[in-house]
Formats: C-alpha cells, structure tokens, sequence
C-alpha cells in the first residue's frame, strides 16, 4: 500500500469529508511521530507497536570491493518493534 491509497482508507475509515482532510491526519501522525523520536522519545501505541531510537556503535568493516578495512562510524537510527495485535493481525 502507497500513501494514496493509506490516504484514502483513513478517508473512508475516519468518515472525512475530503482526501486533503484525510492527507492531512496521516502527515500529521507521520510527523509527530518523526518529532517525538527526533528528540530521542519512545512512541507507543498498544496493541500496534512501538518506534524508538537505537545507537549503533563504532565499528570496523571490509570493503567487499578491495578488502580493505574501513571504519564505519557510529549513529543513530530508527526502530520499530511490532505489538502484539499487529502480529496477531498478520499471523
């Protein structure tokens, strides 16, 4: 599923009355969520799943290219662990 089509199931789901209502919502989920995490905080929605912000350390890899040694520095990234609803729904 593409942001159109998510737009238009919030659309029909939530009752609004337009597709720019609809686009509106999800963006502004989507962006909430991009700032809480942004500031380092958990979301989390029970029954879904929960986003937080993971540190990866400093390590050393191998360019598979040369097989020289390189250092890979260390950073921050975005996870996602799925509720149990959401698995129960997939399953």
């Amino acid at each position: 599923m593409k942001k159109p089509e998510l737009i238009e199931q919030v659309q029909s789901a939530a009752g609004l009355a337009t597709k720019r209502d609809a686009e509106a919502a999800v963006d502004a989920v989507f962006d909430t969520i991009a700032k809480a995490m942004s500031r380092g905080e958990e979301v989390a929605m029970p029954g879904f799943g929960t986003f937080k912000v993971s540190k990866r350390a400093a390590r050393q890899g191998i360019n598979p290219r040369t097989g020289e040694k390189i250092q890979i520095a260390a950073k921050t990234v975005p996870k996602f662990s799925a509720g149990k609803g959401l698995k129960d729904a997939v399953a």
